[in-house]
């Protein structure tokens, strides 16, 4: 069926409740159903065709839902941009995907203005009353009356373009067909026993799939209410969850981290809650094990990647194993394969690369020219993480094959920074690493190398690259070096500094 089903199938189910509350505002799940079809039947009206790529560039609100949705009803394929992006990560993923709409809030209208009068999108849509010469979002959705939809096929037809760090280039879109993110808000709400009367978190980005599954997509299979956060903060949140009865909480490894550490914890009822659960980088035993008595609320492990819609493993509850991430979920099937070759399946007990197969996992990657750039074997996805399972069938994360840098929960490409750093006329080479911390994951450094006569300063090249990227993804640290670490063939070698780096923090 496609995406946009789960929404009309709770809008029969339960018209009048409330589906989205965020900020004093209520959405019932019939409101943000009529909505959505307004606005698919208005963006047909304007000439959207089926297979379109609309990027969404807002935060966590009802109106990223109403977007979300109608530009799916729509026919076309949402690509959502992470809010915190700056004019060229914004630039390169409206380009790379082809995006010639896009909508946006009008908090960061000013971000994505140079971008705009660049690339000059055909259709721009604003969400907000501020002053501006482009379309608005509520006259769209007030004048367009509901039309017939577009025919869909879920298997083939792509939801949503999802970017993904590289691990040696720029973000990737992975194509997410509407079966797989309907397969996956499915296996979540089902493995997880979830009912109409649970009331969800909304902390996780909409942007991308994880947020989108856990806050839009199962709900809405279930029927639950969710409410909206758009930025975390730590004593806000715990509010929200003692005054809304909030019963499932999931979240970065790094939030709940911040929540131990936060004085007012013990002041708040957090009975409500069924369970947490943490993700998006791996998670100390200890920091479950403190949030468990601090709270007395079951912190739960997962696994998943942007690939596959995200979640592919879960702890069964009530037997979660120390240190691992759990069992495949429902109709998923996972195994460790030798690194090398990738081709021979291991016993339990032998680290290897984790591989996995499902309905939520991805069709391949795009490419601007529209061709599938693949991205499986035989149906099978290389996740890049080293693992090894137990005679049980429980899966431990043991190490990386990636380079990518988790911070946070955020992923960064090295690639993605170095590309960066290579433009200031200082810099004749650079490599970017994760540094271990104990509350962020990892934190990037780089290692430079210095063109003959130019002299910069690490704040410098700081600085740089803070006023150009995100801010997860600017560097903490940087260390001048003679050269950069390869291999015969030119690879650097980022293992070496990693320790190099390791050495010189003791």
């Amino acid at each position: 069926m496609p995406l946009y089903d789960l929404l009309g199938r709770a809008a029969e189910r339960f018209p009048q409740k409330t589906f989205l509350k965020s900020e004093g505002r209520a959405y019932s799940f019939a409101q943000v159903d009529g909505l959505s079809s307004r606005l698919g039947a208005a963006l047909t009206g304007l000439g959207l065709r089926k297979g379109e790529r609309v990027m969404l560039f807002m935060p966590n609100t009802p109106e990223f839902a109403i977007c979300f949705y109608g530009v799916l009803k729509a026919g076309g394929t949402v690509t959502a941009a992470n809010p915190m992006f700056k004019e060229s990560e914004l630039q390169y993923q409206m380009r790379d995907a082809g995006a010639r709409t896009i909508i946006i809030d009008e908090e960061l209208l000013e971000t994505a203005q140079p971008v705009l009068s660049g690339l000059a999108p055909e259709r721009v849509i604003v969400a907000g009353d501020c002053a501006h010469d482009y379309g608005r979002l509520g006259d769209m959705v007030n004048s367009a009356e509901p039309a017939a939809l577009p025919p869909i096929d879920p298997v083939s037809d792509t939801a949503v373009l999802q970017y993904t760090g590289g691990t040696t280039g720029m973000p990737r879109g992975a194509m997410m067909t509407h079966f797989n993110l309907v397969a996956n808000a499915i296996q979540n709400a089902t493995w997880f026993k979830w009912h109409p009367g649970d009331v969800i978190m909304g902390t996780l980005p909409f942007y991308h799939t994880w947020g989108s599954c856990v806050c839009l997509n199962s709900p809405l299979y279930a029927g639950c209410s969710v409410t909206l956060m758009r930025r975390f903060d730590p004593v806000q949140a715990l509010s929200v969850v003692q005054r809304e009865r909030v019963s499932i909480w999931y979240g970065a490894a790094t939030m709940f981290n911040i929540l131990l550490h936060e004085p007012a914890l013990s002041r708040f009822d957090l009975s409500s809650l069924r369970y947490v659960k943490a993700g998006a980088m791996p998670v100390p035993e200890e920091v479950r094990l403190q949030w468990n008595e601090a709270t007395g609320v079951p912190l739960v492990l997962g696994y998943g990647l942007s690939e596959a819609s995200p979640e592919t493993h879960d702890s069964p509850l009530g037997r979660v194993k120390p240190g691992s991430v759990g069992i495949p979920l429902i109709d998923t099937d996972a195994m460790i394969v030798e690194t090398l070759t990738g081709q021979h399946k291991l016993p339990a007990g032998e680290p290897g690369e984790l591989v996995i197969r499902g309905p939520q996992v991805m069709k391949g990657y795009w490419s601007p020219d529209g061709q599938d750039e693949g991205g499986l074997v035989d149906g099978w996805l290389y996740t890049g993480d080293i693992a090894e399972m137990d005679s049980e069938g429980y899966f431990y994360i043991r190490d990386r094959k990636k380079d990518l840098i988790k911070y946070k929960g955020y992923s960064i490409a090295p690639a993605e920074v170095e590309n960066l750093l290579f433009t200031h006329p200082a810099v004749r080479e650079c490599a970017v690493v994760g540094m271990p911390d104990p509350v962020l994951g990892e934190v990037p450094k780089a290692f430079v190398v210095c063109e003959p006569g130019i002299t910069v300063t690490g704040k410098e090249l700081i600085d740089f690259c803070s006023e150009r990227i995100a801010a997860y993804k600017r560097i903490r640290e940087v260390e001048f070096i003679d050269e950069i670490p390869k291999n015969a063939v030119g690879k650097v070698l980022r293992r070496i500094l990693r320790e190099r780096g390791k050495s010189g923090a003791e």
